[in-house]
C-alpha cells in the first residue's frame, strides 16, 4: 500500500522566528516525501528551517505561505527526507581507530588464512600499534584452532613481533607468546588466579596460556597495548564522523566513553568538526569502590562541549554466548560444555548501582546478551523504581540476544528501552553453528526477539555496535525485516515491520539518549537534522531497501554530507 504522503496535517510553530523578513538561515524544502516520525503528523511535503531549527512542517502551499519573502526555496524533486538517523549503541571513535588496522575478510574462517593476512600486513609495515601487529575482524571459529595459531605466530617472522588478533565480536582476542609475555599473561600469572578468574584465559591443564582471551582476560591484554597518540585519535575521530554522516547518522550513543575518546570528541568539537550529537556513556565496573566517581569527574571535565553530552553510565552485565567463549550467563547451562557463564554484577550490586545512578539523574545503559543477565538488569531497574519512584530516565538494555518470554512485558512496565543490533539477526555460522547446539532449544528459536518485545509494548531503538558490525541503518533495517542469512532465515516470526524500524532509528533512538525534545523527528521547534535518501524507504521492497543511498545529511541546519544540490544532480 502506498504511503499517504498527501494525507497530512500542518503544524507550524515558532512563527515569530520567521516574522520580520528573510534571514540567511531561512530555507524551505518543498516537493519532498517526508517521514516525520511524529505520530501527530506522520508525513509531509515540505519543511522550513531558520538557522538550526525547524519552524514549519506541512504541505508545499502551507509551508511556502508561512515562510518570509526572500527565503531560499529548494525543490527536492520528490526525494525522501527522514529525521536525522540515530544509533543507540556504537563505539565510533574506536571504530575509526580500528579502520587503521588490517581486517580479516568475513569468509576467512581458518588460522592459516589469518596468518596470510598478518604476514602481508607485517611485510608492508602496516597495521602496527607502535611495535604490535594488530589484526581485526577475526571469525570466532578461528579460536578453536589455538594450536595452529601458536604454530603460526610464535615462529619465523612473528617470533619477536607482538601480535594481537581481535575477534569480530569485540569480546574475544588472541595474543602470541611475545605479546603474552609483555602483558604478563604467563603460566605463573594464571596459576595465581582463582578458578573464576583464570577461566577468562585459554590454557592447558598446567595453566600454560594458549593465547585466547575473553572479557576480563581480553581487557588485560588490551590494557597492555600501547596507547595511540592524540593525533592518531583525532584522525580516528574524523574517520568516524565522516563515515557516520555518509550513512545518514546524525547522532549516536557512544557506549564506552573512556577519557581518550572523550578528549577526541572535545578536540573535534573545538575544531568545529564534530558534525553530530554524541551522548557518551562512561563504564562502571562492579569492583569500583565509588561507582559514580569516574562519571562525575568526566561530566565536570567535559561539560559545555558543543555536540557532546555525558548523560549516563554503561554497565557490562555479561559476555557472549558463542562457542568457545560462552561467558554470558543463561538460565540453563550450555549443553555439551556445561558452562554457566558469569554475571559481571551480582543482582545486589547492580540494583545498588542502578538505584544510585537513577537518584543522581544518570541513565543506565546495560550490555546484556544472555537471558539471565537481562532478568538481572530488569530486577535492578525494578529496585530503582521502588526506591526512587519513576524518574522517567530512559534506562536501556542493549544486545538482548536472548530474553526470557516472561521478561518481555517488563520492558514497558519499567520504562526500559530495548536497544537492538538487528543486523545480527541472521542465520549464519555465528548464530547457528556456534550457538544452536549449546543453548536451551526452548529459547533458541526466539534469538533476538525483536517482534516479541515490540508486541509486548517495548520501545525498540536501533543500534549497530559499530565496529562489531556496520553502522549502515538501512542494512540493519533490511536484516530486521527479513532475518535472512547464508544458512536460511533466523525465525521469521521475530521479523520487524518497516515502520517500527524507522521509528527505532529516529524518535526511539533519540529517547535512548534523552534528546527526544530536540532530535528524532521532523517537528517545528526541533533541531534541523535530516537524512535525505534516494528512494522511498517507507514503501520499497526489502531487497531494494538495503541498497539505499544517502544523498544528504544535515546536522543543525548545515549539510555535513551531500545535500540538496547533490540530490538535484542525480
Amino acid at each position: 500500500m502506498k504511503t499517504p504522503f498527501k494525507k497530512i496535517r500542518w503544524i507550524a510553530l515558532l512563527a515569530s522566528a520567521l516574522a520580520g523578513g528573510a534571514h540567511a538561515g531561512d530555507t524551505v524544502f518543498v516537493n519532498a516525501k517526508i517521514f516525520t516520525a511524529n505520530d501527530a503528523q506522520p508525513y509531509a511535503e515540505a519543511v522550513a528551517i531558520h538557522d538550526d531549527r525547524i519552524v514549519a512542517v506541512g504541505t508545499d502551499a502551507e509551508v511556502r505561505a508561512a515562510a518570509p519573502a526572500g527565503a531560499t526555496v529548494v525543490d527536492l524533486k520528490g526525494r525522501t527526507l527522514l529525521p536525522g538517523l540515530i544509533d543507540s549503541h556504537a563505539h565510533s571513535v574506536m571504530a575509526g581507530l580500528w579502520m587503521g588496522f588490517a581486517w580479516a575478510d568475513e569468509a576467512m574462517k581458518k588460522a592459516d588464512q589469518i596468518g596470510k593476512v598478518a604476514a602481508a600486513a607485517l611485510k608492508g609495515g602496516k597495521s602496527m600499534r607502535s611495535d604490535v601487529l594488530e589484526i581485526h575482524g577475526i571469525a570466532l571459529s578461528v579460536w578453536s584452532e589455538e594450536d595452529r595459531l601458536n604454530a603460526i605466530f610464535n615462529h619465523g617472522a612473528f617470533a619477536r613481533v607482538p601480535v594481537f588478533l581481535a575477534g569480530m565480536d569485540g569480546h574475544t582476542g588472541w595474543a602470541n607468546l611475545a605479546l603474552r609475555t609483555r602483558v604478563d599473561v604467563t603460566p605463573e600469572f594464571l596459576r595465581g588466579l582463582p578458578a573464576d578468574k583464570a577461566k577468562y584465559y585459554g590454557h592447558d591443564r598446567d595453566m600454560v596460556p594458549n593465547g585466547f582471551a575473553v572479557d576480563a582476560g581480553l581487557d588485560k591484554v588490551v590494557d597492555g597495548l600501547p596507547d595511540p597518540s592524540p593525533e592518531v585519535m583525532l584522525t580516528a575521530g574524523r574517520v568516524a564522523v565522516k563515515m557516520m554522516n555518509e550513512w545518514g547518522v546524525t547522532a549516536w550513543l557512544d557506549a564506552l566513553a573512556m577519557h581518550g575518546i572523550l578528549a577526541t570528541y572535545k578536540d573535534l568539537s573545538d575544531r568545529h568538526e564534530l558534525n553530530a550529537h554524541v551522548a557518551a556513556f562512561v563504564r562502571v565496573k562492579a569492583e569500583d569502590a565509588d561507582p559514580l566517581a569516574n562519571v562525575t569527574a568526566m561530566r565536570k571535565e567535559f561539560a559545555n562541549v558543543p555536540g557532546l553530552t555525558l548523560p549516563g553510565i554503561k554497565i557490562v552485565m555479561d559476555g557472549v554466548v558463542e562457542f568457545p567463549s560462552q561467558s554470558a550467563p543463561m538460565s540453563k547451562p550450555y549443553a555439551k560444555t556445561n558452562k554457566m557463564g558469569d554475571l559481571l554484577f551480582t543482582p545486589a550490586q547492580f540494583a545498588a548501582v542502578a538505584t544510585q545512578a537513577d537518584e543522581a539523574g544518570l541513565i543506565v545503559h546495560v550490555h546484556s546478551i544472555g537471558d539471565l543477565g537481562t532478568t538481572t538488569a530488569l530486577d535492578g531497574f525494578a529496585a530503582a523504581r521502588k526506591a526512587n519512584g519513576n524518574s522517567g530516565l530512559p534506562d536501556t538494555i542493549t544486545h538482548l540476544q536472548f530474553v526470557q518470554p516472561t521478561d518481555y512485558d517488563r520492558f514497558k512496565a519499567l520504562g526500559v528501552i530495548a536497544s537492538l543490533e538487528l543486523f545480527w539477526a541472521t542465520a549464519e555460522e555465528d548464530s547457528v553453528d556456534l550457538v544452536k547446539p549449546y543453548v536451551d532449544p526452548q529459547l533458541y528459536p526466539s534469538m533476538y526477539p525483536a517482534r516479541s518485545l515490540l508486541d509486548a509494548g517495548a520501545t525498540i531503538a536501533g543500534a549497530s555496535d559499530w565496529p562489531v558490525s556496520t553502522a549502515n541503518p538501512f542494512q540493519a533495517i533490511y536484516q530486521a525485516e527479513t532475518r535472512k542469512g547464508p544458512k536460511g532465515v533466523l525465525n521469521i516470526a521475530e521479523a520487524m515491520p518497516r515502520h517500527a524500524m524507522l521509528l527505532a532509528y529516529t524518535i526511539n533512538a533519540a529517547k535512548a539518549i534523552n534528546q527526544q525534545a530536540s532530535l528524532g523527528s521532523i517537528e517545528a521547534g526541533k533541531l534541523a537534522a535530516f537524512t535525505m535518501v534516494d528512494r522511498d524507504v517507507t514503501t520499497v521492497p526489502a531487497e531494494a531497501l538495503r541498497d539505499t543511498k544517502v544523498l544528504g545529511t544535515m546536522v543543525d541546519g548545515q549539510w555535513v554530507y551531500g545535500g540538496a544540490q547533490a540530490a538535484s544532480n542525480r
